[in-house]
């Protein structure tokens, strides 16, 4: 054979090879379309697991109405309409092809602070816990969802997923009330470790030098928290320290004896499960605070992740003038303890809460964790016993019910809390203060 023959010879055989490998690589690209990608790798991991977005069995699914498992997700996700208020009140769909800043899935998995509270409350980042995406899959899911959403598309790089940097969100400061219409209190960042959960306390005294009148209260706090609450305190005699960061966890996990005796002071004045809330009281309604009043700053978070976190908090106190307040409003903070529930079972615990002198609801929220499933709250005894006056689904973002006309309950009369839970894990389940742990309590206010 010559030596020019057999070079394109051997040039042939080449690219035979070469475009044999080559149609091996698109047929296993096809094999293994972008979604196809999202299934396995990040929502089979990240978000389809139990107790979240794995069936209509898990206890979470009330609030959300999302299956993400393998099978389901594409038909949830695509073109179908956020469940979030916020969201829905702006028409987001959860996955609008082509257009990822207007699909609120994107805005959920988003680590960039203008997806969550630029302009409306779309809810803590997911996954929830600190456990969150790397700005890899992230970036691999924006991408799908720009070039159209659809099942089969293959042309993503897979390249992106190499970034393995968590997509942890930073917060934007909630800016405080503007001068002689309030104040601001907050806990500046502090860490949360890999793989704990951190409640602490700071107590602050307010900074008003004559009383004021609280009808707003508004919160900002990072994603990965589990609740933001204000306290007042009963006995102003046995306070904390002033000014310092208190753990009710010591770094074992095990229990800090003395900050949760210090619990027991308190009573509730604002706040609950979600951090980035906004409550106004009715017209003519406020909390009164003394000058400097002592108030104890309870912020919860949980990572579960192995990268360091952080815990970051602020509360605005706006006020109205003494002249525009007609009654002075008071917290309830009423709970059940009495609460246990078997692995793999779904109860329903009540309690009744009655008053000695007449009361004036002007507000309902409530708080459970992520086994409840529904909050329901009573009229008990008088002409309405029994009227349901409040349902809450959502424990990650409680539902605030306000109301204009005060539901008035006479001496003896009351309110009744009907919860019920549907525990998915393997283990009971009793009252605590752990996000893996329940709670059962009705927060509010009246005169």
């Amino acid at each position: 054979m010559k030596p020019l023959t057999f070079a394109i010879s051997i040039f042939s055989i080449l690219a035979l090879v070469m475009n044999s490998c080559q149609k091996k690589a698109v047929d296993s690209n096809t094999q293994n379309s972008s979604f196809t990608i999202i299934e396995d790798q990040i929502l089979a991991t990240s978000c389809a697991t139990t107790g979240c977005h794995a069936s209509t069995a898990d206890a979470s699914y009330a609030q959300h109405g999302l299956v993400l498992s393998k099978g389901n997700a594409f038909s949830n996700l695509v073109g179908k309409m956020a469940k979030n208020p916020a969201a829905a009140a702006l028409k987001l769909q959860l996955v609008k092809p082509f257009d990822a800043d207007n699909s609120f899935l994107f805005h959920k998995i988003s680590c960039q602070s203008t997806h969550h509270s630029a302009t409306s409350n779309f809810g803590s980042q997911m996954p929830l816990g600190g456990n969150y995406l790397t700005q890899g899959q992230v970036e691999f899911i924006k991408r799908w969802i720009n070039a159209g959403a659809t099942a089969t598309e293959t042309g993503i790089s897979t390249s992106v997923l190499k970034d393995s940097t968590a997509c942890q969100q930073d917060i934007t400061p909630l800016a405080p009330p503007a001068v002689g219409n309030g104040f601001q209190m907050k806990i500046d960042l502090f860490d949360v470790p890999k793989n704990f959960e951190r409640e602490v306390f700071l107590r602050a005294n307010t900074p008003n030098t004559a009383p004021v009148y609280v009808n707003r209260i508004e919160m900002k706090g990072r994603s990965n928290s589990h609740h933001f609450v204000v306290y007042g305190f009963r006995n102003l005699n046995t306070l904390p320290q002033l000014n310092i960061l208190r753990d009710i966890r010591n770094t074992d996990g095990s229990l800090n004896m003395f900050t949760a005796a210090e619990m027991q002071n308190h009573i509730f004045f604002g706040g609950g499960t979600d951090v980035n809330s906004d409550v106004t009281l009715p017209p003519g309604v406020a909390l009164k605070l003394d000058p400097a009043t002592p108030l104890d700053l309870n912020a919860h978070y949980f990572n579960k992740t192995n990268l360091l976190l952080k815990g970051e908090n602020y509360v605005n106190f706006h006020t109205i003038p003494s002249s525009n307040v007609q009654f002075i409003a008071k917290t309830l903070d009423l709970n059940n303890l009495d609460i246990s529930i078997p692995a793999g079972q779904r109860k329903t615990f009540s309690k009744t809460f009655t008053f000695n002198a007449i009361t004036r609801v002007v507000m309902l929220t409530s708080h459970f964790h992520r086994f409840g499933e529904k909050f329901d709250i009573r009229i008990a005894g008088g002409p309405r016993n029994g009227e349901l006056v409040y349902t809450n689904t959502d424990w990650l973002h409680p539902f605030v019910k306000s109301f204009a006309t005060p539901i008035v309950l006479q001496p003896g009369e009351g309110l009744t809390s009907e919860v019920t839970y549907y525990n998915s894990s393997s283990k009971a389940v009793a009252f605590g203060l752990t996000s893996e742990d329940e709670m059962n309590i009705i927060f509010g206010y009246y005169y």
